[in-house]
């Protein structure tokens, strides 16, 4: 996603609003500039900041207007709409001071403005007086999980909670769909005054690695962070996997956290460790892995999975996951011990499950079954790289009676590099394999569609295939192939309520297709 701020006019009405606080209280620009030891230009008698923003299209009345440097366009040419907009005033850097010199707007100038959006948010918003206990959870796959499943726990020890998820943001009660897996810093810092304004007492945020390498979760102090995984993804973004785990690594130093857990399911969880500067404990659930504390499946069900963790002094709490999956047992599990490490006790987390048989959570287009009682089981997930393929594929077989069959795509205009060892774990794992669209955005589909034949073909077992576009008949064939006893995993899209062709999101819902479509053969 380019830095420039701009208008979209195609996608503007199905981008969702920025959380903001109802009452935000001014500041004086002065004082921000005396703060941060600032240049300026302009008068600043008088004039009070009530909130940031990079955007002509989220600006508020009495907004410091943000001028970025983007790939093809610089922010500060808005600076003239921005005024209009209500905008008090522009920070930007020397380059956009001359852009938006006959704007009107007293002018503030940074070296940097993106690297410092952070810190001038966090000031404008307050929003590092009295925070939330933050939470934040980072890795390649089971970051939105954990954020739903520490949610979830933090509610059932009584809290008020709030989320920033790739899926949605929640402020207690209140719930809306996310932009980007971790906003902007000044949309960030907004949103946790909103909080704060909401008497929110723990938030869980998922941190992706271009949350990091774009500044966006700058001036914010998490008390716990956690690492899931690492494995091939965002390549596009990145040279290679050492770029990719070096980008990960800034959540574990003393500037950005007090304390971290590690996942060591995958050697880079001890290189996490290794290079953290901050105090962190392990967890695992490989066998002969010595790691500080230990989860192990108990039971696996359709509806749940049963799980004991073990930890330092004996410690010990048997509870449930209401999904399907080892590897979601190791969310929760991840997810409980940050709890830990944050001061709450394991004996009381333990009770507070005991009381609704396990955790209590709903993820949205995680492994999310969409199928009634009869027919085929149907599963919408949100997974897109190879290791997340393997693991919900495996966890989805082994409730499986008949055959499994698979739906998948690829996005466009994202890290192409993985698409082949997409096709090939997903021809392994399926008994029929139908690969359809998904967000194309601005590549040829068809081109997308044959590299991930390419990779089927190179599976060592080779499933029925079938390539079929769109995906609303994508699904409707998978339906038509399938028996009672047979399960559908349909992956890419999950919680998503949009497809991306050309630059317009056009409304779409995977889980609403797959259910018409069993509706259509006759299943209930």
């Amino acid at each position: 996603m380019s830095d420039v701020v701009r208008n979209e006019k195609h996608v503007t009405a199905r981008i969702p609003p920025v959380l903001r606080p109802e009452h935000p209280s001014a500041r004086s620009l002065a004082g921000l500039v005396s703060e941060f030891g600032l240049e300026t230009s302009g008068s600043l008698d008088g004039v009070e900041v009530t909130g940031v923003t990079l955007s002509t299209g989220d600006l508020h009345p009495g907004d410091l207007y943000v001028g970025i440097h983007g790939a093809h366009s610089h922010g500060a040419s808005y600076a003239s709409a921005a005024r209009e907009g209500g905008a008090v005033a522009i920070l930007t850097d020397p380059a956009g001071a001359e852009i938006a010199k006959d704007s009107g707007l007293p002018i503030v100038l940074v070296d940097s403005p993106r690297e410092a959006l952070g810190e001038i948010s966090a000031w404008v918003y307050r929003s590092s007086e009295h925070p939330p206990l933050l939470f934040g959870t980072t890795g390649t796959n089971g970051k939105t999980s954990v954020s739903y499943l520490l949610e979830g726990i933090l509610k059932q020890l009584g809290l008020v909670t709030g989320l920033s998820s790739t899926a949605e943001r929640h402020i207690g009660d209140l719930t809306v769909v996310s932009r980007l897996t971790t906003p902007e810093a000044s949309e960030m810092h907004a949103l946790l005054a909103r909080m704060r304004e909401s008497n929110v007492r723990a938030v869980a945020v998922e941190v992706s690695a271009q949350a990091l390498s774009r500044n966006r979760v700058d001036g914010i102090m998490f008390d716990v962070v956690g690492f899931t995984n690492l494995s091939h993804d965002h390549l596009d973004d990145y040279a290679d996997m050492e770029e990719y785990f070096a980008a990960k690594l800034p959540l574990f130093q003393p500037d950005r956290a007090k304390r971290g857990v590690v996942s060591l399911d995958t050697s880079w969880g001890q290189r996490v460790v290794s290079d953290s500067h901050i105090p962190v404990t392990t967890i695992s659930t490989t066998p002969g892995i010595d790691a500080e504390w230990v989860t192990t499946i108990i039971e696996e069900q359709a509806t749940f999975t049963e799980f004991r963790l073990s930890g330092p002094e004996n410690r010990s709490l048997t509870t449930r996951v209401p999904l399907i999956g080892w590897h979601m047992a190791a969310n929760a599990a991840l997810a409980i011990v940050m709890l830990v490490e944050a001061g709450f006790e394991l004996e009381a987390i333990g009770q507070a499950l005991e009381e609704k048989g396990g955790i209590d959570a709903y993820l949205p287009g995680r492994t999310e079954r969409v199928s009634g009682e009869h027919g085929p089981s149907v599963y919408v997930d949100f997974g897109h790289s190879p290791d997340a393929f393997l693991n919900t594929l495996a966890a989805v077989k082994k409730f499986t009676p008949g055959r499994t069959i698979m739906v998948f795509g690829a996005d466009g205009d994202r890290d192409a590099t993985k698409r082949l060892e997409m096709g090939r774990v997903a021809a392994d794992g399926s008994d029929i394999l139908v690969i359809t669209d998904h967000h194309p955005r601005f590549e040829d589909p068809a081109s997308i569609r044959k590299t991930l034949l390419e990779g089927a073909h190179l599976a060592a077992h080779q499933p029925e295939i079938h390539e079929v576009s769109p995906p609303e008949r994508a699904i409707r064939t998978a339906v038509s192939l399938a028996r009672e006893g047979d399960s559908i995993l349909w992956a890419g899209p999950g919680h998503q309520d949009y497809r991306d062709i050309a630059g317009v999101r056009t409304p779409y819902s995977a889980r609403d297709e797959a259910r018409a479509a069993l509706r259509e053969a006759g299943w209930a």
